[in-house]
Protein backbone atom coordinates (compact mmCIF):
# COMPACT_ATOMS: atom_id res chain seq x y z
CA UNK A 1 0.00 0.00 0.00
CA UNK A 2 1.10 3.23 -0.70
CA UNK A 3 2.76 5.01 2.13
CA UNK A 4 1.58 8.86 0.98
CA UNK A 5 -2.19 7.26 0.64
CA UNK A 6 -2.23 5.39 4.26
CA UNK A 7 -0.89 8.67 5.92
CA UNK A 8 -3.38 11.02 4.30
CA UNK A 9 -6.21 8.71 4.41
CA UNK A 10 -5.02 8.38 7.81
CA UNK A 11 -5.25 12.28 8.23
CA UNK A 12 -8.57 12.75 6.80
CA UNK A 13 -10.19 10.57 9.32
CA UNK A 14 -8.33 11.67 12.44
CA UNK A 15 -9.12 15.34 11.75
CA UNK A 16 -12.67 14.76 10.61
CA UNK A 17 -13.36 12.33 14.68
CA UNK A 18 -11.11 15.48 16.22
CA UNK A 19 -13.69 17.88 14.94
CA UNK A 20 -16.82 16.68 14.93
CA UNK A 21 -15.62 15.24 18.76
CA UNK A 22 -13.55 18.03 20.44
CA UNK A 23 -12.97 21.19 18.24
CA UNK A 24 -16.80 21.63 17.27
CA UNK A 25 -17.77 21.37 21.19
CA UNK A 26 -15.46 24.23 21.96
CA UNK A 27 -16.29 28.39 21.99
CA UNK A 28 -13.99 30.70 22.91
CA UNK A 29 -16.09 33.78 24.33
CA UNK A 30 -19.32 32.68 21.87
CA UNK A 31 -16.96 34.43 18.89
CA UNK A 32 -13.93 32.50 18.30
CA UNK A 33 -14.90 28.03 17.15
CA UNK A 34 -11.72 25.96 15.52
CA UNK A 35 -12.07 24.52 12.85
CA UNK A 36 -9.06 22.54 12.86
CA UNK A 37 -9.98 20.20 10.55
CA UNK A 38 -9.03 22.54 7.19
CA UNK A 39 -5.42 21.35 8.35
CA UNK A 40 -6.09 18.18 5.07
CA UNK A 41 -6.13 21.12 2.96
CA UNK A 42 -2.53 22.87 3.99
CA UNK A 43 -0.93 19.37 4.47
CA UNK A 44 -2.11 17.68 1.39
CA UNK A 45 0.87 17.78 -1.27
CA UNK A 46 0.54 20.20 -3.65
CA UNK A 47 1.92 18.12 -6.63
CA UNK A 48 -0.51 15.45 -6.38
CA UNK A 49 -3.38 15.34 -8.66
CA UNK A 50 -5.98 18.24 -8.52
CA UNK A 51 -8.56 16.50 -9.16
CA UNK A 52 -8.20 14.08 -6.22
CA UNK A 53 -7.82 16.59 -4.18
CA UNK A 54 -11.22 18.49 -4.92
CA UNK A 55 -12.85 15.25 -4.40
CA UNK A 56 -10.83 14.85 -0.84
CA UNK A 57 -11.58 18.26 -0.10
CA UNK A 58 -15.28 18.40 -0.41
CA UNK A 59 -15.91 15.10 0.93
CA UNK A 60 -13.95 16.23 4.04
CA UNK A 61 -16.26 19.20 4.32
CA UNK A 62 -19.52 16.93 3.66
CA UNK A 63 -18.19 14.77 6.13
CA UNK A 64 -18.02 17.96 8.83
CA UNK A 65 -21.48 19.02 7.67
CA UNK A 66 -22.90 15.24 8.29
CA UNK A 67 -22.02 15.41 11.54
CA UNK A 68 -22.44 18.59 12.24
CA UNK A 69 -26.01 18.99 10.58
CA UNK A 70 -24.76 22.17 8.77
CA UNK A 71 -26.46 21.53 5.58
CA UNK A 72 -23.63 21.56 3.04
CA UNK A 73 -22.15 25.26 4.39
CA UNK A 74 -18.59 23.29 5.29
CA UNK A 75 -18.34 21.41 1.99
CA UNK A 76 -18.93 24.84 0.04
CA UNK A 77 -16.11 26.62 2.16
CA UNK A 78 -13.71 24.07 2.26
CA UNK A 79 -14.09 23.30 -1.60
CA UNK A 80 -13.30 26.83 -2.45
CA UNK A 81 -10.11 26.56 -0.20
CA UNK A 82 -8.85 23.75 -1.85
CA UNK A 83 -9.38 25.43 -5.28
CA UNK A 84 -7.47 28.78 -4.37
CA UNK A 85 -4.72 27.08 -2.48
CA UNK A 86 -2.46 26.55 -4.99
CA UNK A 87 -2.85 30.13 -6.56
CA UNK A 88 -2.14 31.99 -3.41
CA UNK A 89 0.75 29.82 -2.70
CA UNK A 90 2.17 30.83 -5.65
CA UNK A 91 1.82 34.46 -4.79
CA UNK A 92 3.13 34.35 -1.37
CA UNK A 93 5.97 32.52 -2.21
CA UNK A 94 6.78 34.44 -5.45
CA UNK A 95 7.36 31.22 -7.10
CA UNK A 96 5.85 29.47 -10.16
CA UNK A 97 6.27 25.93 -9.56
CA UNK A 98 6.53 23.30 -6.28
CA UNK A 99 8.48 20.16 -6.05
CA UNK A 100 6.84 17.82 -4.40
CA UNK A 101 10.16 16.47 -2.96
CA UNK A 102 11.65 19.72 -1.91
CA UNK A 103 8.81 21.77 -1.11
CA UNK A 104 7.84 21.32 2.96
CA UNK A 105 5.50 24.10 4.84
CA UNK A 106 7.53 23.71 7.52
CA UNK A 107 10.63 24.89 5.28
CA UNK A 108 8.77 28.73 4.62
CA UNK A 109 9.62 31.87 6.41
CA UNK A 110 7.05 32.25 9.14
CA UNK A 111 6.05 35.20 7.28
CA UNK A 112 4.85 33.54 4.40
CA UNK A 113 3.37 30.75 6.45
CA UNK A 114 1.29 32.77 8.28
CA UNK A 115 0.27 34.77 5.48
CA UNK A 116 -0.69 31.42 3.82
CA UNK A 117 -2.76 29.77 6.86
CA UNK A 118 -4.24 33.46 7.35
CA UNK A 119 -5.66 34.01 4.43
CA UNK A 120 -7.56 30.51 3.73
CA UNK A 121 -7.91 30.14 6.98
CA UNK A 122 -10.11 33.83 6.89
CA UNK A 123 -11.29 32.92 3.68
CA UNK A 124 -12.97 29.62 4.55
CA UNK A 125 -14.35 31.23 8.17
CA UNK A 126 -15.65 33.97 5.97
CA UNK A 127 -17.60 31.66 3.29
CA UNK A 128 -18.79 29.73 6.64
CA UNK A 129 -20.13 32.60 8.64
CA UNK A 130 -21.91 34.33 5.69
CA UNK A 131 -23.71 30.97 4.41
CA UNK A 132 -24.57 30.39 7.75
CA UNK A 133 -26.05 33.98 8.39
CA UNK A 134 -27.16 34.51 5.18
CA UNK A 135 -27.80 37.81 5.92
CA UNK A 136 -25.38 40.76 3.99
CA UNK A 137 -27.31 43.25 7.35
CA UNK A 138 -24.95 40.85 9.43
CA UNK A 139 -21.67 41.60 7.81
CA UNK A 140 -20.11 43.16 10.59
CA UNK A 141 -20.99 40.04 12.69
CA UNK A 142 -20.08 37.35 10.24
CA UNK A 143 -16.37 39.28 9.73
CA UNK A 144 -15.86 39.85 13.88
CA UNK A 145 -16.74 35.81 13.67
CA UNK A 146 -14.31 35.08 11.03
CA UNK A 147 -11.72 37.31 12.67
CA UNK A 148 -11.86 35.66 15.88
CA UNK A 149 -12.38 31.86 14.50
CA UNK A 150 -9.39 32.62 12.26
CA UNK A 151 -6.70 33.72 15.04
CA UNK A 152 -7.87 30.76 16.86
CA UNK A 153 -7.80 27.97 14.53
CA UNK A 154 -4.38 29.80 13.42
CA UNK A 155 -3.24 29.64 16.70
CA UNK A 156 -4.19 25.81 17.16
CA UNK A 157 -2.73 25.38 13.34
CA UNK A 158 0.40 26.86 13.70
CA UNK A 159 1.38 25.28 17.33
CA UNK A 160 0.70 21.67 15.36
CA UNK A 161 2.76 23.00 13.08
CA UNK A 162 5.82 23.49 15.38
CA UNK A 163 5.06 21.00 17.12
CA UNK A 164 4.85 17.53 14.60
CA UNK A 165 6.07 18.89 11.22
CA UNK A 166 9.63 18.21 10.60
CA UNK A 167 12.06 20.54 9.13
CA UNK A 168 13.89 19.40 5.86
CA UNK A 169 16.82 21.28 6.06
Amino acid sequence: MNNTFLKYGLLFVVLILLQVSVFNNVSLFGYAQPMFYILFVFLYPVTQRKSLFMILAFSLGLSIDFFSNSGGINAAATLFIAYFRLPILKTITRKIEFDNDQFNFNNLPIGEQFGYLFILTFIHHFIIFQLSYFKFDALSLVFSHALFSSFFTLVLLLIYSGLFLKKTR
